[in-house]
């Protein structure tokens, strides 16, 4: 119940995109900031929990449920700094001529991160790794299509 609420917030916060981000920056530079330090703490996060499923450091079911958390937490936050005139960064040009097929791929992640935060709250460590597997996918397929390299 609690995967549907979350994905049910995020939708409504992904359709209000335009919106939000009309209001919220004054400037591009700041829209272009707040995407990227939420990118940036997704990657810190994603980061952690990847070490773990690599073997690299020791599982911690704790430190992957706090990471996971904020994981989903943030997957919500970024795409309200995508809006009419936020180019730059490393962000292609494609976002804003492909406005529904770049939503999709941010509902897409959203979802993965909601799920990998329910995974993590099993504990299991296989679990965990299947469905931390499918949310780095969701991350690559949007960065291949979406982010200058």
């Amino acid at each position: 119940m609690k995967s549907l609420i979350s994905l049910g917030l995020a939708a409504a916060l992904t359709a209000a995109t335009p919106l939000i981000a009309s209001a919220q920056f004054a400037k591009k530079e700041d829209a272009l900031k707040y995407r990227q330090s939420a990118l940036q703490l997704t990657g810190q996060h994603m980061g952690r929990i990847g070490a773990m499923m690599k073997g690299d450091i020791p599982f911690n079911a704790a430190e992957v449920q706090k990471s996971a958390n904020v994981i989903a937490t943030l997957s919500t936050l970024p795409w309200e700094a995508f809006g009419p005139d936020t180019d730059g960064g490393k962000a292609k040009p494609v976002i804003w001529k492909e406005t529904d097929k770049f939503k999709a791929a941010s509902e897409r992640y959203m979802k993965a991160a909601v799920e990998l935060n329910t995974a993590a709250k099993s504990g299991n460590l296989e679990q965990i790794r299947k469905v931390f597997g499918a949310t780095q996918q969701t991350c690559r397929a949007c960065h291949d299509d979406y982010r200058e390299r």
